[in-house]
Formats: C-alpha cells, structure tokens, sequence
C-alpha cells in the first residue's frame, strides 16, 4: 500500500505555493533563486508603486522523477508608501480569494479536485529587514493580520549587513517581540520522531537568518555560491555564515508536506467554518441531533425569502413614499405656479386698467383740443367778418365825402 500512494502521488506530481512578503530591496527573488538554484523570470520593481498588488508566477520543476508545480507570489510595493497603514489589506484579500477558489471548487457538483490546481498559500516567508534594532510597526501588523490565513516564517533578509553579535541580540529581540504580540508563526512539527529532534533544534534557530546569492565563486577545489566583498566571502551555504541551509532543509527537504497539510486541515478549515457558518450551514441542531443540508437549504431559503419579503415591502413603502413626497412637491408647485399666474394677472389687469384710463385721459384732453380749437377758429371767423364790414362802411363814408367836396365846388 505505502508503494501505491508513493506511485499515485509520484505520477501526480505535487504542487507548493510560497509567498514572500517584505520591503522592496529585500532579496526575495534572489532568495527564490538561490533555495530553487533555478533562475525565475521578473524584473526588479521601483519603489515608486501607488499600493501593494501580488505578483504571481507558476513555474514546473522537475527533480529525478518527481514533478512539482511552484508557484511563488511576491508583494510588489509593499513598505513603499508614506501611509502604510493598509498595506496588508491587498495580501490578505489575496489569501482569502484562493481559499474562496478552493471552496467554490469543492461545492461543485462535478468536482475535480484530483486535476484542480491549489493555489492556496503553503508557506509565506516573511522577510524582516537586518536593522538590528526591533520589528517595524509595518511587520507587527502584516504577521498579526496573516498568522491565522497562513504558515509565517520569519527570516532576516541580507543577515550579512550586521555583525554575529549584532544578529543573535536581533534575532532574540524578535522573537520576544512576536510574543507579547501574540503572533503565531509556524512551529515545525516535532510529534513524529523521525524529525522530532531536528525540528526541535531548528526551531530554536527561528527565525532564520539567510543570504541569499545566485553567483558562484571558486573557493578552494570547488565552486560555491557566495557573495564576495573586499574584506571577505560569504558562502551562502556555509553555516557558519548564514541560515540558508537550514532554511532549505526546513521548508523543501523536511517540512513541505506538513505546510501542505497545515494549511488545510488548520488555516483553510478555519476560512471554510467561517463561511459555512455565514451561509447558514450547521452541523446539529439545537437538540443537538444531526443538521441535514436539505434542512439548512430550506430553512436559509425561507430566511432568504423573508428577507426578500421584507426588503420588497419596504421597497415599496419607500416608493410610496417618495411618490406621496413627489406629489406634494408637485401640488406645491402647482400652487405656486397659480399664485404666480394670479399675481401676474392682477398685474396684467393693473396695468390694464391704468392704460384705460391714460387712453380716457388722453381722449378727454383731445376733445378739450378740439372744443378749444374749433372756438377759435369760430372767433376767427367772426373777427376776419367784422374786419370786412368795417372796411366797407369806411369806403362808403369816404366816397360819400368826396361826393360832397365835389358839390359844393361847383
């Protein structure tokens, strides 16, 4: 039987999922390089990005005859922003959108679980920067967010920046600071005792302190990975320089299947009881016999179908409502409008009534004209009359004077 599952598994091939999260300039991608002695494909990204999004790339390795799906992820931007305040928000969304996947998945009629690609987060490698001082607030927060959706372990990125002694005191420094926050990180397992007793020994190395490189140097006989400066080498896979071995034993060699069934047995149960729960499945009833699903659906369907009922209702009073309220505005402009209309009328009549009695006036003063005008031209009849009657009688007067001197002369 053990010779079956191992030929079943072997011919499936198996599938890991890392994320690495930490500040841009980290080392991550060496890093990635260095523990798969592989060169993964990406760029280096700047440290001018708006938000924190999640990069992730799927790569098909291959070992002798096994085949092994990889799958790293990688938090482009985080740390670069002067808020930092939500910068976990985007990796934990991201945790939670493939465990949805994988529970969308599993509640499918025709499942496929077999060929179905996890894509749900194994290991997260977080990467705390060597200022050989404390954790940053940023760290506190983002571990303290991630602890309960994900297998967290800590290393110190680029350990080769600060002194021996310098590392033990951070390295202590850390871990107690992770312990009166209350930040769960992952233990390696020591219940099975054929690596009960490394486990236990490296768990008191957490967290690791790594160098990642991926440039060979000739030391000796022999080529070796290591980072060279002018006052020495450090040889990544030399234990006395760096953790960088022991992080590889750990996470690929030892430890690999135990954060493949730690994270869904522990975290992906936890993210499915709580949706289960939201959606209203239960396991007993309150007498504490068993629930079936057809019950849970009738009852969620008829909670649903109250909600419905009740959200329609009050749809509809609220759309009464707002026709009662439309409809007062509407009379209330109507009435406005007829005090407007009346207003303006009275106006109109106003106005109506003063040309009226301009108009009399006016005609008033044009028959005064014309009564006025037709006596004087009557006067002046009467005077250009009484002119010629006296002219008349003048010329009379005089001819019978002349008629007069005439007769006595002779």
């Amino acid at each position: 039987m053990p010779d079956q599952l191992v030929n079943k598994s072997v011919n499936h091939g198996f599938c890991f999922n890392i994320l690495c999260v930490g500040e841009t300039g980290l080392g991550k991608s060496t890093l990635m390089d260095t523990l798969f002695n592989t060169k993964f494909e990406g760029e280096p990204t700047q440290h001018n990005q708006p938000g924190v999004t999640l990069k992730s790339n799927t790569y098909e390795l291959q070992e002798s005859n096994v085949r092994l799906k990889l799958t790293v992820v990688n938090t482009v931007g985080f740390g670069d922003q002067i808020n930092k305040e939500d910068s976990y928000k985007s990796i934990v969304e991201f945790i939670d959108a493939q465990f949805e996947a994988y529970l969308q998945e599993e509640l499918k009629i025709k499942r496929t679980l077999h060929s179905y690609h996890d894509t749900r987060i194994h290991a997260c490698l977080y990467f705390i920067a060597p200022t050989g001082h404390s954790l940053k607030s940023l760290d506190l927060v983002t571990m303290k967010k991630l602890d309960s959706k994900v297998n967290i372990i800590p290393i110190v990125a680029k350990s080769d920046a600060i002194s021996k002694s310098e590392l033990a005191k951070f390295k202590i420094k850390i871990t107690s600071e992770l312990v009166s926050n209350g930040v769960q990180i992952y233990q390696f397992p020591t219940d099975d005792e054929s690596v009960a007793e490394i486990n236990s020994t490296m768990n008191s190395h957490l967290p690791f302190a790594v160098v990642g490189s991926t440039e060979e140097v000739k030391i000796g006989n022999k080529m070796v990975k290591a980072r060279q400066y002018p006052w020495g080498t450090v040889q990544v896979e030399n234990e006395n320089h760096c953790d960088f071995v022991k992080l590889r034993e750990m996470l690929i060699r030892v430890n690999m299947e135990d954060l493949r069934e730690q994270t869904h047995t522990r975290h992906y149960e936890l993210y499915r009881r709580c949706k289960l729960e939201e959606m209203g499945f239960k396991d007993t009833d309150p007498d504490s016999k068993p629930f079936s699903l057809q019950e849970t659906y009738e009852a969620k369907r008829n909670e649903f179908m109250g909600e419905l009922q009740k959200k329609e209702e009050e749809m509809r009073q609220m759309f009464v409502q707002r026709v009662k309220e439309k409809e007062a505005e509407l009379k209330e402009a109507e009435k406005e409008l007829h005090e407007k209309f009346d207003r303006l009328k009275k106006l109109h009549q106003d106005e109506k009534k003063k040309v009226e009695d301009k108009r009399k006036s006016l005609d008033d003063e044009l028959n005064m004209f014309k009564q006025k005008k037709t006596a004087a031209e009557l006067l002046q009849n009467q005077a250009q009359q009484a002119g010629g009657s006296t002219t008349l009688k003048r010329d009379k007067e005089r001819k019978n004077g002349d008629n007069a001197s005439l007769s006595s002369s002779t």
